[in-house]
């Protein structure tokens, strides 16, 4: 495991570099956004290539805020409908940075903060407070997110989170994958897809659920099934359990991703939005965040968000590396 200085962000301070290393997997991280910068692992053919979408330098995330390469989001992933919501008969704004609605945290959200980090076993840990009000959101949070590397090269994500008032709180990583290597062009079309789900939430124009779920099968969103990875598509899955979340596959280099989850949903976005300052083309790569669902704090329909004192928010997400 190494550690650098990886330069210094306005308004940030000075940003680390942590790098892991084991089984074949390497795995570059940020302190600034916790992000996971670049994961590098072999083909088929032993070739070994970097397949996570990510810039050169902690003040090049800095300047392209959006879409979140790589970073984690919070205090809540996602979208928050009308930038707002009630909690205990309690009503709460939040800022709104995507039409009228809040998305991933708001504007100043976990992506845009310097975490702290310390060695771990076979890996490091990120962890920061969030003072009661930041970003409209109630209670102080104390969170953690714990990247390891296990013996296959097996990359695990832990998140855990204490709030000494109630709080919605619903984390995910937003790494973008390409199989076939991050700067080898398209993503969609080049890879097959297999969720494990059987429903959705649909949404409005706005990307906001109308309520409740719906069966894939017969639609766009089913990939119950591996097939090709197409375009137009930012949903949330209800995952079915039991099995693995997402299986992204990678023809050309033979390189499969397995995620499996504790999280009751995932996020599908095939990246058809990026627009410059980002220097990649739509459809580079494919966001798949595990997370809870979107405006589930105005949603009583959906499995709960919300965070009480007392209690532990704690959720695991494994990206696991093979070839066939």
């Amino acid at each position: 495991m190494e550690r650098e200085a990886a330069g210094a962000v306005p308004g940030g301070g000075d940003v680390e570099c942590w790098t892991l290393e084991r089984g074949g997997t390497r795995v570059r991280l940020l302190t600034y956004g916790a992000i996971v910068q670049s994961v590098e692992v072999p083909d088929r053919s032993g070739d070994v290539a970097d397949v996570v979408l990510g810039l050169g330098s902690a003040a090049e995330y800095a300047a392209c805020p959006k879409p979140y390469l790589g970073a984690v989001v919070g205090r809540y992933a996602n979208r928050i409908a009308g930038a707002s919501f009630t909690l205990d008969g309690v009503g709460y704004d939040l800022p709104a940075n995507d039409g009228p609605n809040c998305l991933h945290g708001g504007p100043e959200g976990f992506d845009r903060r310097v975490w702290r980090a310390e060695r771990v076993p076979d890996g490091v840990r990120m962890s920061r407070v969030s003072e009661a009000g930041e970003q409209g959101f109630p209670g102080r949070l104390d969170v953690a997110v714990t990247y390891t590397l296990d013996e296959a090269g097996a990359l695990t994500l832990r998140y855990d989170a204490v709030a000494d008032a109630p709080t919605p709180v619903n984390l995910t990583n937003h790494t973008y994958w390409n199989l076939n290597g991050a700067k080898s062009g398209p993503a969609v079309g080049r890879h097959t897809l297999r969720l494990g789900a059987s429903r959705m939430t649909p949404v409005d124009a706005a990307r906001i659920p109308t309520g409740g779920t719906a069966p894939v099968a017969g639609t766009h969103h089913d990939f119950r099934e591996p097939r090709e990875l197409d375009g137009d598509h930012d949903h949330n899955f209800a995952l079915d359990g039991g099995g693995p979340a997402a299986e992204l596959y990678a023809r050309e280099t033979g390189r499969l991703l397995t995620i499996t989850t504790t999280e009751p949903g995932i996020q599908l976005y095939t990246s058809d939005g990026f627009a410059p300052p980002v220097p990649y083309a739509p459809g580079s790569g494919v966001a798949l965040e595990t997370q809870g669902f979107p405006d589930a704090p105005n949603r009583p329909e959906f499995p709960s968000t919300i965070l009480r004192p007392g209690e532990r928010h704690a959720s695991t997400t494994t990206y696991a590396f093979t070839t066939r």
